[in-house]
C-alpha cells in the first residue's frame, strides 16, 4: 500500500464546531490537504482556520447532512485517499506513524481507520467473530463514521454515503455496500483517537439538537432497514420502538413532563415519516 500522509486529504463536516475543531487541527499533519466543510455559515471560523493552518480549504456549505457533506470533500480531494473525520476527534502522537507502518503489510484495503482509545466504546462492529489478520490490524464489519479512510478508487460508480440520510447509519449503509462487494475494512489497534462524542455541537442548543437525534435516529433506522432488507423486515426491526415510543409519550403526556414528551413525540414522528417514504427533512431551528 502507498498510503502516505502526501496522498491523504481530511474531510471535516463542521457544524457549530468553534469549540473542538482546533484541538482536532493541531493533531493532524501540516503536510496533509484538509477540506473543511462548514455548515453552520460560520465566516469567523473559516477565516480563522485558513489563517491559522498550512493546506486548507473552507467550503461554506447548506446544511445537507453528514453523508452530503462528505460526499462534496471527499469528490473534490485530489488524493488518493480521503480520511473523512469529525471535528471532535483528536490522534495521539504516534497515530499516524503507527497507521502508515501496519499499513505496508496489507496488499489492500477500501476503508480503515485507527483506534478508538477507549476500548469501553470501540468504534467498529463484528457480527461474528474477531478476526485478526495481522499483529495490530483487525478485519471488521463496519466503522464508525467519525473516523474511515476511504480508498477512493475501489468505489467505482463514485458513490460514497447515501445522501438520503441526513443523520445516523449513513456510515453503516457505506459499510454494508463495501462488504457486499467484497472488499476490506479494517482497524489499526496500535493507531488511536480520542473522540469527545457530542461536544462539537452548542450545549445552548441542546434539547433541540436531543429533538434532532431522536427524530433522525428513527427514521433512518427505518430507511436503512427497508433499504437492504426490505419493508417488511424493516417493520419487524421497528416496531418495538413504535410501541416503546408510544407508551412513553402518553406516560410523559399524563405526567406533563413536556421534554421528555417531546422527544418520544420526535421518534414516533420520525419512523412515521420513514415509513411513508418521506425525505429526512427534520432540521434545527435557527
Amino acid at each position: 500500500m502507498d498510503l502516505n500522509l502526501d496522498n491523504i486529504t481530511f474531510i471535516i463536516v463542521c457544524f457549530k464546531s468553534d469549540k473542538v475543531i482546533y484541538k482536532c487541527m493541531d493533531s493532524l499533519p501540516k503536510v496533509s490537504k484538509k477540506i473543511i466543510i462548514e455548515n453552520s455559515n460560520d465566516i469567523n471560523l473559516m477565516k480563522d482556520l485558513e489563517s491559522k493552518y498550512d493546506n486548507i480549504e473552507v467550503i461554506m456549505n447548506e446544511n445537507l447532512g453528514m453523508g452530503a457533506s462528505n460526499n462534496i470533500g471527499i469528490k473534490k480531494a485530489k488524493t488518493q485517499y480521503a480520511y473523512v473525520l469529525n471535528p471532535d476527534v483528536v490522534f495521539k502522537i504516534d497515530a499516524f506513524e503507527n497507521l502508515i507502518e501496519a499499513t505496508k503489510n496489507l496488499k489492500d484495503f477500501t476503508i480503515i481507520s485507527p483506534m478508538h482509545s477507549n476500548l469501553n466504546y470501540p468504534n467498529y462492529k463484528n457480527f461474528i467473530n474477531e478476526k485478526v489478520i495481522y499483529e495490530n490490524i483487525i478485519d471488521v464489519d463496519s466503522i464508525d463514521g467519525f473516523s474511515m479512510i476511504l480508498n477512493k478508487p475501489k468505489f467505482k460508480d463514485n458513490k460514497f454515503f447515501d445522501e438520503n440520510i441526513f443523520l445516523y447509519l449513513e456510515n453503516d449503509d457505506l459499510c454494508l455496500r463495501v462488504k457486499q462487494m467484497n472488499e476490506n475494512i479494517y482497524i489499526i489497534k496500535n493507531s488511536l483517537i480520542d473522540h469527545l462524542g457530542a461536544s462539537s455541537l452548542d450545549n445552548n442548543q441542546k434539547n433541540e439538537i436531543e429533538y434532532l437525534r431522536n427524530w433522525h435516529w428513527m427514521w433512518s433506522k427505518f430507511y436503512f432497514n427497508k433499504k437492504h432488507y426490505g419493508y417488511l423486515n424493516a417493520f419487524i426491526k421497528v416496531f418495538s420502538n413504535f410501541i416503546s415510543a408510544k407508551i412513553k409519550f402518553i406516560y410523559y403526556l399524563i405526567t406533563i413532563n413536556s421534554h421528555k414528551r417531546k422527544i418520544y413525540q420526535m421518534r414516533i414522528s420520525g419512523l412515521l415519516n420513514s415509513m411513508m417514504g418521506k425525505k429526512s427533512y427534520y432540521r434545527l431551528k435557527n
